[in-house]
């Protein structure tokens, strides 16, 4: 299904956007209109996907976000000094801000921790899967935050910003490298089941950037994950005729439109939207039909039991989208609120466990068919969380909101097998050495797909914005 395009629209959109969007912008649209036939000057159209400011070793992304501070002195992070000193009153004497009550005494963490790999990792019990794999995983072991509270870190950890309004990771990438395909989206979004993160869409919105770059959210516990792609066989009126009659009268709604509005990019977007979703309705079917995998790579990511069924079924998809060139995919684990995701104030020795169990096994499968199927060799797995948790006991056994440390691994292209970056305090609740923001991690994200942070910039409000602010620096040390 094609929009029917004459001269003066071509011409006006691109500029449209040119100017709306910043260079870059106008740069994508550029490459988008070469492939699509509607450029005259294709030659002297750069290749996007192959980096735009030095070569790329990253092509695509898979994020995993852990929902509600994952606790890293019981994941990742082993503190012994936390058993030497457990029950002793040692936090500070006033509430900080962003804590939800007082701190308590010193906690040890309930779970065992053991050393893994080559590389000696500690990792505790909640994670017997990943554990296996902390050899192909780089760590950064003093990741920080400059808030405790959920929505601005979540805000934070994606958009580079504690507010919202500001364009995510995602949607930077998507508006810098465009598309990979034609026939699905550039940044999908696969939400937990149990409901959408903190902040909801906010957190994979596109900002001031034009809305063709927001997140698609895809709900793939449905039968049917992208609804209303086919017509329903009860309208018998949506016949090919009255499609050709309603797209031409569409086509002279929206030109009136534009001339009135041309401000606005909301048109554009949902233009390109319909445009994609006709292509989709041959593609998408076949991306999102899981049962195209063997019995055996879905029982590897746990689609068997009730437990990783839900996380299981969107790695899965995960690594279906970027196999048929989706750029960058965004896979939550738990919704926003106070159950079910990873803000364990009440119990950690039940909480965590519980929601650990549902991504572990998923997890390590998604790295294994990764590697499996050669899609390690141009892509990033990043798995991350928006703050971390007090060594101090919150009640009796829960652990509080904490910003001033917490654990992010990376895996696959462009990052050293079995490295790290960084540590905290002897407690775990500071940084002492090697501290990186988002800033730091979406500078090198950025540079691991051809990428200056410093020189991917849209002028906003008189301000030349970019993902990383005035902050960041590209973490070299853990790159190969």
């Amino acid at each position: 299904m094609q929009f029917p395009f004459d001269n003066t629209r071509r011409s006006n959109r691109r500029e449209f956007l040119w100017q709306s969007g910043g260079g870059l912008g106008g740069l994508a649209l550029a490459h988008m209109l070469a492939r699509e036939g509607l450029s005259g000057d294709q030659k002297s159209l750069p290749e996007l996907n192959g980096g735009i400011h030095h070569p790329a070793k990253v092509k695509r992304v898979i994020q995993l976000f852990m929902t509600g501070g994952a606790s890293p002195m019981d994941t990742f992070d082993y503190k012994p000094e936390l058993k030497r000193l457990n029950g002793q009153k040692l936090g500070p004497e006033k509430k900080p801000e962003g804590f939800t009550a007082m701190p308590g005494a010193i906690m040890q963490s309930p779970f065992k921790f053991k050393q893994y790999g080559e590389s000696g990792r500690w990792v505790s019990s909640v994670f017997p899967h990943q554990a296996e794999l902390v050899d192909k995983m780089t760590f950064l072991m003093a990741m920080a935050s400059k808030t405790n509270v959920h929505g601005p870190a979540t805000y934070m950890m994606n958009s580079g910003f504690l507010l919202p309004g500001f364009p995510c990771l995602g949607s930077w990438l998507s508006y810098g490298l465009g598309s990979l395909t034609e026939n699905l989206p550039t940044f999908i979004v696969l939400p937990d089941a149990k409901g959408l993160p903190n902040n909801q869409r906010g957190a994979f919105s596109s900002g001031f950037l034009p809305a063709i770059h927001q997140g698609t959210v895809i709900n793939a516990a449905s039968p049917q994950p992208i609804p209303f792609l086919q017509p329903v066989s009860a309208t018998s009126f949506t016949t090919p005729a009255a499609n050709s009659k309603g797209l031409e009268l569409l086509s002279k709604l929206n030109s009136t439109h534009r001339e009135n509005h041309a401000e606005d990019s909301r048109l554009d977007a949902r233009i390109k939207s319909y445009e994609l979703a006709a292509k989709m309705q041959s593609s998408a079917p076949e991306a999102f039909d899981i049962n195209k995998e063997s019995q055996t790579v879905q029982k590897s990511y746990g689609l068997d039991d009730k437990v990783t069924e839900d996380f299981g079924r969107r790695c899965l998809l995960a690594t279906r989208l970027i196999e048929r060139g989706v750029r960058f995919v965004q896979v939550w684990s738990g919704p926003q609120g106070a159950a079910g995701n990873w803000d364990n104030h009440g119990n950690i020795s039940t909480e965590l466990p519980a929601i650990a169990a549902t991504v572990d096994k998923p997890i390590a499968a998604l790295l294994r068919d990764l590697e499996s199927r050669g899609l390690m060799e141009d892509t990033l797995v990043i798995w991350t969380t928006e703050f971390g948790r007090t060594p101090f006991a919150q009640g009796s056994k829960g652990r509080d909101h904490n910003g001033g440390s917490f654990v992010t691994w990376l895996s696959g292209a462009g990052v050293q097998a079995g490295a790290s970056y960084g540590q905290s305090d002897d407690w775990g609740y500071q940084t002492a050495e090697g501290k990186t923001y988002c800033y730091d991690l979406h500078a090198t994200i950025l540079h691991l797909m051809g990428i200056d942070h410093e020189r991917l910039t849209v002028r906003q409000n008189g301000i030349d914005r970019r993902l990383t602010d005035v902050h960041g620096h590209v973490v070299k040390e853990v790159l190969t």
